[in-house]
């Protein structure tokens, strides 16, 4: 499940967010506690415990005292908001200036997306 490209808990963090992001995970569900996901994944549970941590400070989870934690009531939407704003940053914005530099018009960008999403290419 991990790769060496970025630290173990970041990696914890996007799985989770991904797994809420898609609704695998839901609204007020709770989610492995953090020895459980030491233990599962075979990892340090100070690792876990700092991948939790970042998805308390971000409002992805919440914590209930003595029960464990929980998938906050906006963090899908939250998600989604960001990833939103991420594709367009990634993808759209570089393919509208190549797009320019190669001196195609948007409109014709337009068309296309559309012609795609019709079936039509």
């Amino acid at each position: 499940m991990f790769d060496d490209r970025s630290p173990i808990y970041r990696q914890i963090a996007e799985r989770i967010k991904a797994d809420v992001r898609s609704g695998v995970l839901k609204a007020d569900e709770q989610v492995m506690s953090t020895n459980q996901y030491a233990a599962f994944y075979r990892i340090n549970p100070a690792t876990a415990a700092k991948a939790f941590q970042q998805l308390v400070d971000e409002g992805v989870l919440y914590k209930k005292r003595g029960i464990g934690m929980f998938v906050s009531e906006q963090a899908r939407e939250m998600l989604r908001a960001q990833g939103r704003e991420t594709f367009f940053s990634e993808f759209v914005d570089p393919m509208v200036v190549e797009a320019r530099s190669v001196g195609v018009p948007l409109g014709d960008v337009v068309r296309r997306i559309e012609q795609f999403e019709n079936g039509e290419v």
